[in-house]
């Protein structure tokens, strides 16, 4: 079975949990210590999913490049976004800032990378009662941006929709 690679950019505010999705989901851990993402780094997973049209197993390596959220940051992103197939885009739930925000960092990734597939993590959600995740919808809109594929509540500390989220996006970037 061969083996396809997709570049992937975690895309958000600085502090929203980029990083702490990825180490949940490439390495099975969590740390709350904070440690702020300076430019790019970049990692790996490889998963076996099966391509729904056609219906048969592949082998799908991620490059994840998770990408520093500050301001100083917006004028160099468009280098580090070229080519991604997919983004994972991250609010966070505590922050209502964060997540009025997608919209511009929709915006930037898919200005960018026309055709390439969203999905939008509303992250942090064990910080947070269940009353206060049904108001998100009052700050943004998932369904205005027709190339973002879906939206989760998820927490890195929990695990909550962390393989989820990253494998949605994998079976649309093969599909």
């Amino acid at each position: 079975m061969a083996t396809i690679s997709k570049k992937i950019c975690m895309v958000g505010d600085f502090g929203v949990g980029k990083t702490s999705l990825i180490r949940r989901y490439v390495e099975r851990e969590f740390s709350d210590r904070y440690l702020s993402t300076v430019g790019v780094k970049i990692s790996r997973k490889t998963i076996e999913t099966i391509n729904e049209n056609r219906q048969d197993a592949v082998k799908l390596q991620l490059i994840i490049w998770d990408l520093e959220g500050h301001t100083r940051f917006k004028a160099i992103a468009p280098s580090y976004l070229q080519g991604a197939a997919g983004a994972l885009v991250v609010a966070d739930v505590t922050r209502v800032e964060t997540i009025e925000n997608l919209k511009e960092r929709i915006g930037l990734f898919s200005s960018v990378n026309p055709k390439s597939s969203i999905a939008v993590a509303f992250n942090k959600t064990d910080l947070v009662v269940e009353s206060q995740l049904e108001k998100i919808p009052q700050y943004f809109d998932v369904s205005r941006f027709p190339n973002v594929i879906s939206s989760y509540f998820t927490s890195a500390k929990t695990g909550n929709n962390v393989d989820e989220i990253f494998e949605k996006l994998a079976q649309k970037l093969i599909s």
